[in-house]
């Protein structure tokens, strides 16, 4: 699901919480500290999203490699 190929161009925060395998609450806290690129029509409380920006936010942040740290408190065990 993560390329959104079945998904509508303009999303609901539940949408993209499915998409992203993420809780919905979780995708509007997101929006709202700016973490996720989201709008708000005016007056409108609900947040919408784009789904090209939600896939292109993905492929900016790709998941960390393990810290070195983190790999020699593994090694110790």
């Amino acid at each position: 699901m993560a390329d959104g190929g079945d998904m509508p161009p303009i999303l609901d925060a539940a949408q993209v919480a499915e998409m992203l395998s993420m809780n919905v609450q979780m995708v509007r806290r997101y929006a709202r500290e700016g973490r996720l690129p989201a709008y708000k029509l005016p007056g409108g409380r609900a947040f919408r999203f784009l789904r090209d920006e939600i896939i292109d936010f993905l492929r900016a942040h790709p998941a960390a490699a393990e810290s070195d740290g983190a790999r020699a408190t593994k090694d110790r065990m």
